[in-house]
């Protein structure tokens, strides 16, 4: 309750109001039978025009008005108090998986975190403005009738002691029958939402290659799933309407057998039939609010137990208890000790295996070798996108866990192959680098990168809008985008991830030479599985299967290394053929 409460306080004031409204209906709806059932045997009597009884009518409207404002002050305090709540909570999710590493987003999907933020929330929400309406007002009306019941007639209140359990048996039945299914109900709608963002963000992929047909048959599947599993779970609501239904009216049949010899004989009066009868009513459906409140609460439990899976999940890379908030990255300088990396901890094969690598501040490092070796994992130990399981990764001789991640990934610009663009202009994306850049250090920054010049050419030039992801620009385009917005963060470290595999070798050798003169004081690694992206660089680092298998110049590799010699002459025989 606690981790509830800290979303609860700041609109307490709301959760208090909302249900002292709903009591004040509640006393209105016991006090109105007891007045219409004066009513009633006025008018049996035949006096129903006198001043009495017409001050009774008058105090039933009355009631009536006080009623409706309290019903209507409920459902205002409780709709505030739920809807806060929910935002609160959503907003904490977010920010909670903004800290997530890589293996912790892995571990949920984004379908499922996804769902968590938008439909588990929304179950809460809901839960809670129902639990605000009827917390007092369930328990509240079946005490007050139940009284008044017994107060008014206690022999025909002897037929409660069988209903009311029977009431209590099926509540019980139900909640045992319906927290599991709600649970993979939810489950259900992780897969329907994982699969409908799969299809959108990669719809291109899927036009290409005229697989619309598979990817409606894969989401139908997942359809299906959840149709099933909201019938199963429909199903435990079903049964308990009819169930619910047949004792309250087998209840207000066996005080109408029971009551109307009373009548008949003098002993009771009609309106006073009519008011037990409604008292019995609002005790049996009282039980029913609590029995559809319950139900919400089993919903809303296994939302809230998959919320709390994910607000209590740690990133497994955050600032260590003695990271030093005055250090920076200074100049530059990378070194692996003796790394060693797996993805699966359990697992025994290593991506990187003893890693030793020595790369001096201002240098330029080339990274080749075949897909899946290890390259990409490498320099994502740098900036603490992954941890290495062995060994030390060190920045200007510091350990990289004695950095803040926001200071060492402050000095960190990586630019990826597959890097993303936002929506919104080109400058705000640029932007991302540095938000406070002059408009000046924005088209420097895009000049470096050799964007400027396309980017000139669109009709409302840094100011045009993108759209989610870049799609509206080209591949090359956008990775030339994603360069100058990592060289407007000024980093002292550049990584490019075969960053330029859109861009012609022309534009790459501009974007080289901008490197090698505007950033001369800045180390650069650069990842490529071109040549001659690599080959200038002060020394090349050659991997196979996780580890080192040369590093050096150009000319050294070349009449050293035999698999770097390989992918220079298999370069040169596609370029002759």
């Amino acid at each position: 309750m606690k981790r509830w409460f800290k979303y609860v306080k700041p609109y307490l004031p709301y959760f208090i109001l909302g249900p002292l409204c709903m009591i004040v209906e509640v006393v209105g709806e016991v006090i109105m039978p007891k007045l219409l059932a004066k009513v009633i045997n006025n008018a049996v009597a035949g006096t129903l025009t006198t001043g009495i009884s017409l001050g009774t009518m008058a105090l039933m409207i009355g009631t009536a008005l006080i009623m409706m404002a309290g019903g209507v002050g409920g459902a205002w305090f409780g709709s505030k108090a739920s809807v806060n709540f929910a935002a609160d909570l959503r907003a904490d999710i977010y920010a909670r998986v903004q800290t997530f590493s890589f293996a912790n987003i892995d571990k949920f999907s984004t379908g499922s975190l996804v769902t968590r933020m938008t439909n588990d929330v929304t179950q809460i929400q809901n839960f809670v403005n129902m639990m605000l309406r009827m917390m007092l007002r369930a328990p509240g009306m079946m005490i007050a009738a139940l009284i008044m019941a017994i107060a008014l007639r206690p022999s025909l209140s002897v037929v409660f002691a069988v209903s009311i359990p029977l009431l209590l048996l099926g509540v019980g039945f139900i909640i045992r029958m319906g927290f599991p299914r709600f649970k993979k109900m939810q489950e259900k709608v992780d897969g329907i939402n994982s699969t409908v963002r799969e299809n959108v963000t990669n719809v291109r992929v899927v036009k290409s290659f005229v697989r619309e047909n598979f990817e409606i048959e894969k989401f139908g599947k997942a359809n299906q799933d959840l149709k099933d599993a909201n019938i199963n779970a429909v199903k435990v609501m079903i049964f308990m309407q009819p169930v619910m239904t047949v004792i309250m009216y087998g209840t207000i049949m066996a005080l109408v057998l029971t009551g109307s010899p009373l009548v008949l004989n003098g002993d009771m009066e009609v309106g006073d039939l009519s008011a037990f009868v409604t008292y019995a009513t609002q005790i049996l459906s009282s039980l029913m609010m609590v029995t559809f409140l319950l139900m919400f609460s089993s919903r809303a439990l296994a939302s809230g137990k998959r919320i709390a899976e994910v607000l209590d999940e740690t990133s497994d890379i955050t600032d260590l208890p003695g990271a030093d908030p005055a250090l920076n990255v200074e100049k530059g300088a990378v070194e692996f000790k003796n790394v060693s990396f797996r993805y699966y901890k359990n697992s025994e094969d290593t991506v990187l295996n003893h890693i030793d690598l020595k790369i001096p501040a201002g240098s330029t490092l080339g990274i080749t070798g075949s897909t899946g070796c290890g390259k990409t994992t490498l320099v994502s130990l740098i900036p603490r996108l992954y941890d290495p399981d062995e060994g030390q990764v060190l920045v200007d001789g510091r350990d990289v866990k004695d950095y803040t991640l926001k200071n060492l990934r402050d000095g960190v610009s990586m630019v990826l192959q597959n890097n993303t663009l936002f929506s919104g202009t080109i400058a705000e994306n640029l932007r991302w680098g540095d938000e406070n850049a002059s408009d000046e250090e924005v088209r420097q920054a895009a000049d470096y990168a050799q964007a400027a010049k396309f980017v000139e050419t669109f009709k409302e030039g840094y100011g045009t809008l993108l759209d989610k992801g870049g799609t509206n620009v080209s591949g090359g385009q956008k990775q030339r985008l994603c360069i100058a917005r990592a060289l407007l963060k000024k980093p002292k470290i550049l990584i490019l991830d075969d960053s330029t595999s859109a861009v012609d070798t022309a534009t790459e050798a501009m974007i080289r030479e901008a490197f090698r003169t505007k950033l001369k004081d800045s180390t650069k690694i650069i990842i490529s599985q071109r040549i001659s992206s690599v080959q200038n660089a002060d020394l090349i680092l050659v991997m196979e299967e996780g580890a080192v298998s040369g590093l050096g110049t150009h000319e050294e590799l070349l009449a050293s290394n035999e698999a770097y010699r390989e992918i220079c002459e298999s370069q040169m025989d596609r370029k002759e053929a």
